[in-house]
């Protein structure tokens, strides 16, 4: 495991200083069904990992801080020689203490029974309402139970509060083992998407391609894809979550792909277009310019104290300046930018925040006027990009685009850490550049 248990029990400490008098109520992820009987492999919630690192469905985290015994509490799964014969080991209800520190343990049988105690004295529930309709109700049961003894008590949770709001701001800011982490994870997609490039000829099938890239994951000791992979060559690079990756790539076609590695639950995410011949015809060469800019001009403008959504304009105004030199939208640029005339060729943000969820945790704005400010620790993709499908249609008085330009698409993400001084590309060792990538 890359996180030591020690940090799992300080993001526990720093959850139980937030929530006060409070209990605090976190969700293993369900098992997912691919088909009849067979299920995918199982992928723990993100919320319940970071706080426990406890990789098994069926378990519930209670922090109770307000308990003169228990302040950290697990329900699993508990141990079933028979049932491991089939589907792997079970740490059980001594696992559960021994190995993930927990103060007391409980097969998950128990929950109902043993729940109420760690709740009736809290002052709030926090919890998160998922998808899970049925666990939902469950907890919401047990609070209007309590509301319904509070008269007589004078004790019990009084409120509701989702516990996204004590965790997430949390999760923005990785730790040095959590950057480790994820270090690993982009050099292993990097690896990937280096071998894409050498691997790709005219002919291959966008699959093939898939197939050298996942493979590099899992040679690497990754658990697999971050995300479903994007191979998208020609004019498929204009759908942009393209996954079907079926095309045969041709002569003088651009390929996007789009993929990246999850290593320890935590993500790379890398982006990266070329010319499957090995040298852009102009029109590409000249839209992949433009595109390349936008991308060099927003990492610069990733640094402390910069708000979140000032990389994103800094992208969209090169962008747009590039598009009117070609004549591909015309009239005056503020007006352009502020009526996003520019979106039938760019219609997606500029990144995302990343970590153990590919568009991870934490909100990008504090409130409906003000964005977040970046701070050492954050990480997020930079990844600008121009699309313009076959069938485009500009936006309303902007000029109609030639032929020779559609059925070209390209973008460019690197991974980008926010550091004291500035930023870090976690992803630079994959080449970008016209001259580093023709061959």
């Amino acid at each position: 495991m890359g996180i030591d248990r020690t940090e799992y029990r300080q993001r526990r400490e720093r959850v139980m200083e937030k929530i006060g008098n409070g209990t605090a109520i976190i969700r293993s992820a369900p098992m997912a069904v691919m088909h009849n009987d067979v299920e995918y492999t199982y992928r723990q919630d993100s919320d319940f990992f970071y706080m426990t690192g406890f990789n098994e469905p069926d378990a519930v985290a209670v922090l109770a801080p307000h308990h003169p015994e228990h302040r950290f509490i697990l329900f699993v799964q508990p141990k079933d020689p028979e049932k491991e014969t089939w589907t792997g080991y079970r740490y059980g209800v001594e696992g559960a203490k021994e190995v993930f520190g927990a103060d007391e343990a409980y097969p998950i049988s128990e929950l109902d029974e043993k729940l109420p105690q760690y709740l009736e004295k809290a002052d709030r529930i926090y919890y998160h309402l998922g998808r899970d309709k049925t666990f939902n109700a469950k907890i919401l049961d047990h609070w209007q139970r309590l509301i319904a003894t509070f008269p007589r008590r004078g004790t019990g949770p009084v409120a509701l509060e989702d516990t996204d709001f004590v965790l997430h701001p949390m999760r923005l800011v990785k730790s040095e083992a959590e950057l480790a982490t994820l270090r690993t994870a982009t050099a292993i997609s990097a690896e990937a998407h280096n071998r894409a490039m050498e691997f790709t000829r005219p002919g291959h099938y966008e699959y093939q391609i898939q197939a050298e890239i996942e493979h590099t994951f899992r040679l690497q000791g990754g658990m697999g894809p971050a995300y479903p992979s994007i191979v998208a060559s020609g004019a498929n690079a204009c759908i942009l979550h393209y996954i079907n990756n079926d095309r045969q790539v041709r002569e003088n076609e651009l390929l996007l792909i789009d993929a990246g590695c999850a290593y320890d639950y935590y993500n790379g995410d890398i982006t990266r277009t070329f010319p499957v011949s090995g040298k852009f015809t102009p029109e590409q060469k000249t839209i992949y310019e433009i595109v390349l800019n936008a991308q060099l001009k927003a990492i610069e403008a990733v640094k402390a104290g910069n708000p979140y959504h000032q990389f994103h304009d800094t992208a969209v105004r090169v962008l747009v300046e590039g598009l009117m030199d070609l004549g591909l939208l015309a009239g005056d640029i503020e007006e352009i930018i502020t009526e996003e005339k520019y979106k039938p060729f760019y219609m997606h943000r500029t990144g995302h925040w990343l970590g153990l969820d590919v568009h991870d945790a934490g909100n990008y704005k504090v409130n409906a006027e003000t964005w977040q400010s970046l701070q050492p620790g954050h990480v997020l993709t930079v990844e600008p990009g121009i699309y313009i499908a076959p069938d485009i249609k500009p936006a309303e008085g902007q000029p109609e685009v030639p032929e020779k330009w559609r059925g070209i698409g390209i973008r460019i993400e690197d991974d980008v850490l926010v550091t004291a001084d500035g930023n870090e590309v976690l992803t630079a060792a994959v080449p970008k550049r016209v001259e580093d990538i023709e061959r």
